[in-house]
């Protein structure tokens, strides 16, 4: 799967992904830092990547409709967090992925759960 990395994720985030085989950018890759959240969303779509990011402004389904994306995930972290527990909500996530689709939703990721929005219904696994 294509996957865009939010600013807020570094090189070894990056690797995460790619050890799993998926085919991933970074904000930064594209010079896109400090872009706005709505271009970012345009560019996610143009380029059908899956956008994961810690920025909670992209569960608004309403500003970011996640069925015209090929996915939305907002990892949620506690505050000072540390790379360890990041890297296993991205673990998690991975995790996940093997079993259901990200493409058309809004993957909310927590520590231990992660809720899916699609089209006015939400679900847990």
């Amino acid at each position: 799967m294509k996957f865009k990395l939010d600013e807020n994720f570094g090189s070894r985030t990056q690797q995460l992904f790619r050890t799993e085989g998926h085919e991933v950018q970074t904000v930064r890759d594209q010079g896109l830092e400090g872009c706005s959240d709505q271009r970012l969303y345009e560019v996610c779509c143009s380029e059908k990547r899956c956008l994961v990011t810690l920025d909670l402004d992209f569960t608004d389904v309403t500003c970011f409709p996640p069925e015209k994306s090929n996915g939305i995930v907002v990892i949620r972290v506690p505050r000072n967090t540390s790379i360890g527990l990041l890297e296993e909500l991205i673990h998690q996530f991975l995790r996940a992925l093997t079993q259901i689709s990200v493409e058309k939703r809004l993957w909310i990721v927590e520590i231990g759960r992660i809720r899916i929005h699609q089209l006015e219904t939400e679900e847990e696994i």
